[in-house]
Formats: structure tokens, C-alpha cells, sequence
């Protein structure tokens, strides 16, 4: 039996676990609190010992700064279900003028024959919100930016009293179209996608999402597409964009292709 110490400098086996053990620690160390935090480009990991109390949770001068303003604007308009649900014959009329500035884009009864979103029987919460967004540059266009920057709140809310009372495209497809796609009916569960029908129409309808059906296949396609980069943002708690990036290219285009099947 051996007489030499268990804990001794002398115990070469000691000295080599006990300096391993120190030297994972430091790596660990510098790692968590110094390396990792460094490379972050917010503000308040800038400098080695921020970076080290940012680390370590520890409240530093940086917790009082102002906040920074996102650059990224997004939509403010609160959207329920009772939002524009009954408006006056007058209101109507007066939207029915303004819209003949529309009719190029969007047909002279508010069904396109350019690509552009068809309106007609459109809810009158998603018209407003949009023209709103629009105006606000939650939303961008080189077209409908300079649109709406005249339209007071008044004039949005007719125009959307005025396509919402026109008589909408119903949910119909010819036998040709093929059954419905999945992504439709009943999206992909495993990656947390709804699905379509169940917010635009079809088998339930959310407030502030557009009836779909008849809509342009490029127009679909294309918000669909923008969705999914974050070109557009302006999506209710962000939730077009989380479905959208999950979707596939072949899934973005059956849904377009579905819906504007229409005859």
C-alpha cells in the first residue's frame, strides 16, 4: 500500500486533475463572460467590463440609457371584429367617390384586372387598416404611399365602407382547380402553420385578415414571398411573417394558385 498523500503537490495526479479543472474554468470563464459578450454589437456589451457585467447580470449605467428607437416601423391600428361593422348609406356614397381614383388599379367595381389586390366585398377593418399602414410607412409602396397621404382618417374609413358593401367574389372553385391544397385546409401542424382558410375564409375569418379568394395569383405570391424575407411587416403580432418563412416555395404557390382559381 502506498503512503503517499491523496492531496499533495507532490501527487502528480492531484497537481494535473486540480490544474485541468483551473484551466476549464478560466477557458469557461473568459468564454461566457468576455469572448461571447464582446462580439454582440448592442450597446451595452461594448467595452470589456460591460461585457463582463452584462454577463453576469450585474446592473450597470447602461440600464438608465434611453431606449433606441427600432428604425423598423410596424402597424399601430387595433383591429376587433366590431371595427367598422355597420356604416351609413352616406358613408358609402362618399367612398364611392373618392374610389374613382382607385379604378385604375383596382377595377372600376373594385375587381383588378392589373395584378393589384381585388376589393370588392373586402372587410371594411382590413381596407382602413391597410390605407392607415400605408400612410404611417408600416407599410410601403411606391403607388399607394403618395395615394394616401392626402386621405384623412374620415376618407380611409369611407373607402372602406364603400368596398365593403360591394358585392365580393365567393368561395368557389371549378372542378378543374383540383381539390383544395393542404396548406390550406389544414396547413402543417408540425410547423406551427394554420391553415389558410382558417383566418381568410373558407373555414373561419379573423379580424384584420383579407378574404382571399379571387385575389391575383402574383399579388398572393408576392405578399406571401415578402412575408416570409420581412420585406413587409406590418402583420398583426407578426404572425403572417412566422407562418409565411415556414412555408415552402411549392406550398406559397399552391395557395396562390387556389385562390385565384376563381372563373
Amino acid at each position: 500500500m502506498s503512503d503517499e498523500r491523496l492531496v499533495s503537490l507532490r501527487n502528480q495526479w492531484f497537481v494535473a486533475s486540480v490544474g485541468a479543472t483551473l484551466a476549464v474554468f478560466l477557458f469557461s470563464a473568459f468564454v461566457g463572460f468576455i469572448w461571447l459578450p464582446s462580439v454582440q454589437k448592442d450597446a451595452q456589451f461594448q467595452g470589456l467590463w460591460n461585457a463582463i457585467c452584462s454577463a453576469a447580470g450585474v446592473p450597470r449605467t447602461w440600464y438608465s440609457e434611453a431606449p433606441v428607437e427600432s428604425t423598423v416601423r410596424t402597424s399601430s391600428v387595433i383591429v376587433t371584429p366590431q371595427m367598422l361593422e355597420h356604416s351609413s348609406p352616406v358613408s358609402i356614397g362618399r367612398g364611392a367617390t373618392l374610389a374613382m381614383r382607385c379604378t385604375m388599379c383596382h377595377g372600376v367595381r373594385g375587381l383588378s384586372e392589373a395584378n393589384s389586390p381585388n376589393l370588392a366585398g373586402q372587410y371594411a377593418a382590413v381596407v382602413y387598416k391597410e390605407l392607415q399602414d400605408f400612410r404611417s410607412g408600416a407599410r410601403t409602396s411606391a403607388i399607394m404611399t403618395p395615394m394616401v397621404a392626402g386621405l384623412s382618417d374620415q376618407d380611409m374609413k369611407d373607402l372602406a365602407a364603400y368596398y365593403s358593401y360591394l358585392p365580393r367574389l365567393h368561395a368557389y372553385h371549378p372542378g378543374s382547380a383540383g381539390d383544395a391544397p393542404r396548406i390550406v385546409m389544414s396547413g402543417a401542424p408540425m410547423r406551427n402553420i394554420a391553415p389558410c382558410a382558417s383566418c381568410h375564409g373558407g373555414i373561419a375569418s379573423k379580424a384584420g385578415a383579407p378574404w382571399l379568394e379571387g385575389q391575383p395569383a402574383v399579388y398572393i405570391r408576392t405578399q406571401l414571398q415578402a412575408f416570409a424575407s420581412e420585406e413587409r411587416r406590418n402583420d398583426i403580432s407578426e404572425q403572417m411573417r412566422n407562418v409565411a418563412r415556414q412555408m415552402t416555395p411549392a406550398e406559397i404557390e399552391e395557395a396562390a394558385r387556389y385562390y385565384s382559381s376563381q372563373p
